[in-house]
């Protein structure tokens, strides 16, 4: 059996948004057990040019469900950047997985011979090269980026908490 642009573009992204929706109970336990305002963490950044952690979160749940939309054939719904709360991240993760869990496997019919545009880049990206060099590295980057915020300000994730079950 192959692995199909509808594994890759909800399972595996649902996968990371529940991951992620983890670390961020892990960052609420560790500012709850330690009396810290939570806006320390979720506005932190691991430099000063990058995001901070609320906007990393921000970008995973809209990189997720481009992706998954746009090898559907649709636009990806548009979600305010207005979060400012665990709580609110988590809700937008949540709004986040039922929106890719409403696509079927059958809106990814042929989607290997869409092109997929972006306002950012000048030209029309083949459906693999948006997913394989596009989408799946921003998605792992950014909550990558967010799990090194969260490890850099002592909460205790690992990589199990990471990578998630399997």
């Amino acid at each position: 059996m192959s692995i199909s642009y509808y594994q890759l573009a909800t399972q595996s992204t649902t996968r990371v948004l529940n991951n992620l929706d983890h670390l961020i109970d892990m960052a609420m336990i560790f500012c709850a057990e330690r009396k810290i305002d939570e806006s320390v963490l979720f506005n932190d950044r691991l430099a000063p040019d990058m995001f901070p952690l609320s906007r990393q979160v921000q970008l995973v749940s809209d990189m997720t469900k481009g992706c998954a939309a746009r090898l559907a054939g649709s636009e990806p719904p548009s979600y305010a950047d207005t979060e400012t709360s665990f709580e609110q991240l988590k809700e937008r993760i949540k709004k986040t997985i039922d929106f890719i869990a409403t696509l079927k496997e059958s809106n990814f019919a042929d989607c290997e011979k869409r092109n997929i545009k972006l306002p950012w880049y000048e030209d029309a990206l083949p459906a693999d090269v948006f997913l394989l060099q596009h989408a799946l590295p921003n998605i792992y980057f950014h909550i990558a980026t967010a799990y090194n915020i969260l490890r850099h300000n002592g909460v205790p994730v690992g990589k199990r908490d990471y990578i998630g079950k399997i």
